[in-house]
């Protein structure tokens, strides 16, 4: 773990407080579901939209589905495009998107886009695609990126759904999303990045997820792959998104708990690991209570895991939906 003295950095930092979530892209929600429950996830159940495909026609579930897997701090989203059956898990909750009926073309279309975004990020590979930073002021990112140069589409407030013991609660968010212009909006060469910013406390609701059977506390690191010819303009943009770097075998970027390793240097960090592609959001660290505790439940659950050190090990990729899962110790 990283000293205090680690987590110097200049104003621009000081807006940012870790990671706010990971979205994992999946080909099949079920399959995730089940995959990461094996891994001793608690996985809150999903939820999907559903409206009227015309005015006044019947709701039917459109775009994408998700679920969460909340730590007292942040999450880590299961993301999957709806196919053209409609098929959802059997505790999916629907959530209704009602809107005036001449607004209906317009919500559709937007939701579409999305889904394609989602869809064509997926045919890159299945994994982690989607990284936000968690800030207490967003609208103070904006004014500073738009300051800096850096191109974004604006702050958005969203509802995102919470499940709670009565249903399915919308909270209020506010986010955006980091774009280079040469690609479509809301996109950088490595997916989906940005910033969010929760409008309400952390809710009681949330906490009924945190008690994972792998002990896991929080979502504590997230590690970027790119070409070593590319490291010099990533190691530019991210300090600029997040402020300085800490320059060593690895780039880190201590404020958003982001790390940047070169493809050549992805062997040492998470030995057998290849990306699927570059750039690429290769893999995610959680801390765990009980790191010998965690190895055990997975060695039961046949899930595959390689030590990296005295307290930290990995699930690799092949095991965990495209992404690698490192489990390490608290504290």
């Amino acid at each position: 773990m990283f000293g205090p003295e680690d987590l110097e950095v200049p104003a621009m930092g000081h807006d940012i407080n870790g990671l706010h979530h990971v979205g994992h892209i999946v080909h099949d929600l079920d399959q995730a579901m089940e995959r990461y429950r094996r891994l001793g996830f608690a996985v809150a159940a999903p939820a999907y939209p559903v409206m009227p495909a015309t005015p006044g026609g019947p709701a039917e579930p459109f775009g994408v589905a998700n679920t969460h897997v909340y730590f007292p701090r942040g999450f880590v989203e299961l993301v999957a495009v709806i196919d053209g059956t409609g098929r959802m898990p059997g505790d999916a909750r629907a959530i209704p998107l009602r809107v005036p009926e001449d607004r209906v073309a317009g919500l559709r279309a937007a939701i579409r886009a999305t889904a394609d975004g989602i869809a064509s990020l997926l045919q890159r590979f299945q994994g982690v695609h989607i990284v936000i930073a968690d800030t207490p002021d967003i609208d103070h990112v904006a004014a500073r990126l738009a300051a800096d140069g850096v191109s974004h589409g604006g702050v958005h407030d969203i509802q995102r759904p919470v499940e709670t013991p009565t249903g399915t609660s919308m909270e209020p968010a506010r986010y955006l999303e980091v774009s280079d212009l040469r690609l479509s909006p809301g996109r950088v060469q490595e997916g989906r990045l940005g910033f969010a910013q929760n409008v309400s406390a952390e809710t009681p609701q949330d906490q009924r997820h945190i008690d994972h059977p792998n002990g896991a506390t929080g979502l504590v690191e997230c590690v970027l792959c790119v070409a070593e010819t590319a490291l010099p303009e990533v190691e530019r943009r991210y300090e600029g998104y997040f402020g300085r770097a800490r320059h060593g075998r690895v780039t880190r970027f201590d404020r958003a708990n982001v790390t940047v390793v070169p493809a050549s240097a992805l062997a040492d960090l998470l030995p057998g690991e290849r990306p699927a592609a570059l750039p690429a959001f290769v893999a995610y660290a959680v801390a765990v209570r009980d790191l010998s505790v965690t190895e055990k439940l997975l060695s039961d659950n046949d899930i595959p895991v390689v030590r990296t050190g005295p307290e930290e090990m990995f699930v690799p990729a092949d095991a965990a939906l495209g992404v690698a899962i490192v489990f390490r110790q608290d504290g």
